[in-house]
């Protein structure tokens, strides 16, 4: 076999040898993944619960479990072509995130004289197709039916890798939001390759025809630059609003590839019962042109009204810092920063957040940034292009009495 064709790679495994094999159960009670069960007093290891810790090995007295490795052969990696993007929605509505990456995606398949796509699965969704193709979408490959209705993680996940493995995407793209991350990650565990989470730029090694995916690290002290050159798909998820979004081309021509969906994908572990939306005063942080964020010098999670009454007068979104995510004084899905949301908005006010290097690097590419805060020194004021040194429990009541004012003349 020619090595410039295959790449080879050696893969793990575990099991039991029945013969020495004594029926002690020790290995039972020592793998912390419940993967090892009795059956007629031998022992069963299950594939898909092993983690490879190796605790039943060292335990194992009689030495009847053992590590094997296997040579697994993956494709030909000149098989896999285009530039494919998750489209994202909800309830029959396409998220921004997805123009923003088939605009990265374009460009992407531009350097690689390769072809851009999207994927789009639910029910009754075909709609929608009109939209991808006309912000860039070559092809759209289109599952409908009445089990995607509501979004699991198994079954998407299960019906994508099925088309990757069909079609072979060179790259592909999803949102890090919360839907992306739980679905890319397994997509990726499915047909063996890699993943980089929460990117932040993504570009064309143009020698060697390979991506170069660009994430925060060490706290967003750095700026790491990863590559996957041995195997297909090259798989990355992309924080929302660091990315413009695709321009609408009326003329833009594409098609659509409507795939059958095959009910075996259906995990029978899962049901959908319900989707309870989490009911908020504002309007959506991820979208928001003005964000009212706020951070522990408000000292207590009742102090957050003071930041939504601005908020409300603004018309603006709330947003926090982990802390006081931490603190349990507001949801996760108001933080901003290096775990939380990546926002872009006209305008962003900082009250009584320090700027930590974790928080600036989800909010510092506002257009305009104005900081409350009592301390002087803070970090914030060295990003901020307008600063308030004062007591933010003074100078926010105020701020929100006079924009109300303004806003009833």
């Amino acid at each position: 076999m020619s090595q410039t064709n295959m790449n080879e790679t050696n893969m793990s495994g575990i099991r039991v040898i029945k013969d020495k094999c004594t029926g002690c159960e020790i290995c039972t009670g020592v793998c912390p993944a419940a993967a090892i069960s009795m059956i007629d007093n031998t022992a069963q290891i299950d594939p898909d619960r092993c983690t490879l810790c190796m605790s039943c090995v060292s335990a194992c007295p009689s030495e009847a479990i053992e590590v094997v490795r296997q040579t697994i052969v993956k494709d030909d990696l000149s098989s896999y072509s285009g530039v494919w993007v998750f489209a994202e929605c909800e309830e029959n509505k396409l998220s921004s995130i997805t123009f923003e990456l088939l605009g990265k995606a374009r460009k992407l398949a531009e350097d690689l004289n390769t072809h851009c796509a999207a994927v789009l699965l639910g029910y009754n969704v075909k709609n929608l197709t009109d939209s991808l193709i006309k912000r860039g979408a070559d092809i759209v490959y289109l599952v409908d039916h009445p089990a995607l209705l509501h979004y699991t993680s198994e079954t998407y996940a299960n019906t994508i890798s099925d088309l990757v493995k069909r079609f072979k995407p060179e790259i592909f793209l999803a949102g890090a939001t919360t839907l992306g991350r739980s679905l890319v990650s397994r997509i990726a565990v499915s047909v063996r390759t890699g993943l980089t989470a929460d990117c932040t730029g993504l570009d064309i090694d143009k020698d060697k025809k390979i991506l170069v995916q660009t994430r925060p690290a060490f706290g967003g002290n750095i700026m790491a630059r990863i590559v996957c050159t041995s195997y297909r798909p090259q798989m990355s998820t992309v924080r929302h609003k660091v990315m413009p979004e695709a321009a609408i081309d009326e003329n833009h021509q594409g098609k659509i590839v409507e795939v059958d969906f095959d009910e075996k994908f259906i995990d029978p572990r899962v049901k959908f019962l319900d989707f309870i939306k989490e009911q908020i005063s504002t309007v959506n942080l991820s979208e928001a042109n003005i964000i009212v964020s706020g951070g522990r010098g408000l000292k207590s999670a009742e102090n957050f009204r003071i930041i939504e009454e601005l908020a409300e007068a603004l018309g603006a979104a709330v947003g926090s810092s982990r802390a006081c995510v931490d603190a349990g004084w507001i949801p996760y899905s108001h933080q901003v920063g290096q775990t939380g949301r990546t926002v872009n908005p006209k305008i962003y006010i900082a009250c009584g957040i320090s700027g930590q290097i974790q928080h600036l690097v989800g909010m510092q590419s506002s257009k305009t940034i104005i900081a409350i805060n009592s301390d002087p020194d803070a970090p914030i004021f060295k990003v901020a292009d307008y600063g308030i040194v004062g007591d933010l429990f003074t100078v926010i009541p105020l701020l929100t009495k006079k924009i109300k004012q303004l806003r009833n003349k």
